[in-house]
């Protein structure tokens, strides 16, 4: 009997997506103003990223008719809108006439409260595994250590992508994406020799090389939150 044939393979991947979380009133005149303008500031950044809606913040967005016409004004835009969070008063079926899925929320951060010793006590039972590249990560490459702290002994290059649900140290040249706290930790930090980066990110929070100051650029640099904005300072 011939042996046979498989033609396809099921396999897990990572995606990375943004998440454009709607506060209340968002689907108004004044939510479209900031959001173009948004567009305009970093018209590359969101070129083919995928996006999931938040409503956690909006719940009176999940209604068929209005949802419909937030995700119709936002594919407009030629954002890639395929999955919602919050929106459990809608049926499957009313989702997927929108061409959404329902999409779980992403791990909680460690509370503020938690001790040290009780976050790494934590880290442990989830089997944390730190991850060590040595040599460049290239354009394209897309580097992910999902539950700890990813370093790169070399550089990374424009297009290249880093994803780490701790904190990401690069000993080179930051030219890409960098994305710490994937899980949304936010006490996650950014160390890099020299920061040239497309994208920095912490927990979801992200700055772009469109806004990045003078005073960084191509300078060792520490990134992190505080007061739930993204901080940065050049080290030494």
């Amino acid at each position: 009997m011939p042996a046979q044939i498989s033609h396809f393979q099921i396999r897990g991947r990572f995606l990375t997506a943004l998440s454009l979380r709607v506060e209340p009133g968002g689907d108004d005149a004044a939510f479209y103003s900031q959001l173009d303008e948004q567009l305009q500031k970093t018209p590359h950044f969101f070129d083919g990223a995928p996006m999931v809606l938040d409503l956690s913040h909006a719940p009176a967005l999940a209604q068929a008719g209005r949802l419909g016409s937030l995700v119709a004004n936002l594919r407009r835009r030629k954002l890639r809108v395929f999955g919602v969070q919050a929106a459990a008063d809608l049926s499957e079926d009313a989702l997927q006439d929108l061409g959404l899925i329902p999409v779980a929320a992403g791990k909680d951060a460690p509370l503020p409260s938690e001790t040290p010793g009780a976050r790494r006590s934590r880290g442990a039972k989830l089997g944390v595994e730190n991850k060590l590249v040595r040599g460049t990560v290239r354009s394209g490459q897309t580097v992910v250590c999902d539950s700890g702290d990813l370093t790169v002994i070399g550089s990374v290059g424009s297009g290249a992508e880093l994803v780490a649900g701790g904190n990401i140290h690069v000993y080179g040249r930051l030219r890409g994406r960098a994305m710490a706290g994937a899980h949304g930790d936010e006490s996650a930090r950014i160390f890099c020799q020299s920061l040239d980066a497309e994208l920095v990110a912490i927990a979801g929070l992200y700055q772009t090389s469109e806004t990045l100051e003078d005073t960084f650029r191509e300078r060792p640099t520490h990134i992190y939150l505080e007061d739930e904005r993204l901080r940065m300072e050049v080290i030494g």
